[in-house]
């Protein structure tokens, strides 16, 4: 791992999204946060599988720090007719970034959604994973949506 030992502790954040092209079937059923597959309410589920995610990067990708996160929010929304968002913000006062957090969180969840609709629909994409915006450290950086 990159040793962070001298750099200086600030507050840092960063913001993911996933987009997911789950199609008007599954959309339609989606429209209502409520909706629910055999396996459970299935943006509930995917929210708290993001930030189950968020606090276990260092376990998946190996070279990351093990962090203390201060907080997390996990959204997800119908875009459009086919299209779901989901944005994963992670903030932490530390020596080191958050973005894969951020990453991971916001994939997880798109993963969670594909595995509770897949029963009615295999035909969803996960089109899209990036991130949004990092601050904090020696550069901020966003991206355009």
């Amino acid at each position: 791992m990159v040793d962070v030992g001298g750099k200086k502790t600030t507050k840092r954040q960063a913001t993911a999204t996933a987009v997911m092209e789950a199609g008007e079937e599954i959309i339609s059923l989606l429209s209502d946060n409520a909706f629910k597959t055999k396996k459970g309410p299935v943006f509930q589920t995917a929210i708290i599988a993001g930030i189950q995610a968020v606090k276990k990067t260092a376990e998946l990708i190996p070279m990351c720090h093990p962090l203390m996160i201060d907080g997390v929010d996990l959204s997800i929304t119908v875009k459009d007719s086919a299209y779901i968002e989901i944005f994963c913000t992670v903030k932490i006062e530390g020596k080191t970034g958050v973005e894969m957090e951020a990453l991971t969180g916001a994939t997880v969840a798109a993963l969670t959604v594909y595995d509770m609709c897949k029963s009615i629909s295999q035909k969803m994409t996960i089109k899209e994973v990036k991130l949004l915006e990092k601050t904090g450290g020696k550069s901020d950086v966003k991206l355009p949506k």
